[in-house]
């Protein structure tokens, strides 16, 4: 069993490791055999935000009884004792050499930005496709319908602002140090995104993705016409893209990441041998097996020990 502490965002003041080491040996049928703690520092990469130092805590050893009450335990850890720290378990066999798959989501999660809401500033429709995001999140509108009303929003759009849209998109910190490190351990590196092949391809094709899906936004006479071409994007989808590409690498499903940020997210972190909440909101942490909570893509890399 392998511990994985990371520093969250904004938070400043000097890790105690110390403190945490007292923790852990507080939980009940955990014995740690041995730990690092590293400062990882600040990220400056092309075509990325700058992403700041943060310290992540490893250690590993045995625990008598069941991840999930591990993860339990851990959670309920005194909040003197891990201030400024999200700590989390991680199954060992995640760091060995195997081959693994690593999927993302892309908006808020390899990008920084959101595409619908760029391209809507564009249209200046950003009131509008809000409005229909919070029907949305109200349970008003399934992903796809609501997807399909957003898109609506952008009839007649110049087909040239979608590479407009591209040129001003920044990959979130970490992002290409998180890629180059896992093809040179051998993985495999997929996205799957509610958002659009237009804007998605190019990026993927710079960043060096192995597999990369999104929606189609339809195009005539050089404009968008409102709609989207072929198949919708949705939660379900985004779980069978993982299970496609999965078996097409001959991936082991014990060797699969999955890392999101919202709620349509959520078929496809639990389909995964460890789920990861980035930055995410509440509805996935909930259901995730582990969180970052600092901006730096990159930290990824501790759970499989690279």
């Amino acid at each position: 069993m392998n511990i994985v502490a990371l520093s969250n965002q904004n938070y400043t003041a000097d890790f105690d490791e110390a403190a945490l080491a007292e923790a852990l040996e507080s939980v009940e049928n955990l014995t740690v055999d041995s730990a690092l703690a590293l400062n990882v520092p600040e990220s400056h990469q092309e075509y990325e935000g700058q992403g700041p130092a943060y310290t992540a805590y490893l250690a590993s050893g045995n625990y008598r009884g069941s991840i999930e009450d591990l993860r339990t335990e851990l959670f309920n850890l005194p909040a003197e004792q891990t201030s400024g720290l999200t700590v989390n378990a991680v199954p060992s066999e995640l760091a060995n050499d195997e081959k693994k798959l690593v999927i993302m989501d892309v908006d808020s999660t390899l990008i920084q930005q959101e595409v619908i809401d760029e391209l809507a500033a564009h249209a200046g429709k950003r009131e509008e496709i809000s409005l229909i995001t919070e029907r949305a999140m109200a349970g008003e509108l399934d992903f796809e319908s609501s997807l399909r009303e957003r898109v609506k929003q952008l009839a007649g759009v110049p087909e040239t602002v979608l590479t407009e849209v591209y040129e001003r998109i920044s990959l979130t910190p970490g992002a290409s140090e998180l890629v180059r490190l896992l093809h040179e351990a051998g993985h495999t590196v997929a996205v799957v995104s509610g958002g659009f092949v237009q804007v998605l391809r190019p990026l993927a094709q710079r960043t060096g993705l192995d597999y990369a899906r999104a929606n189609l936004l339809d195009i005539k006479d050089g404009a968008l016409t409102g709609e989207v071409s072929g198949q919708v994007i949705t939660p379900q989808v985004k779980r069978d893209s993982l299970k496609e590409w999965m078996k097409a690498e001959g991936i082991s499903p014990k060797q699969v990441l999955a890392v999101g940020d919202g709620a349509n997210d959520i078929l496809m972190v639990k389909e995964a041998a460890l789920g990861v909440a980035f930055n995410a909101k509440a509805a996935l942490k909930v259901e995730a097996d582990v969180q970052i909570n600092t901006p730096r893509l990159d930290a990824v890399r501790h759970f499989i020990g690279l």
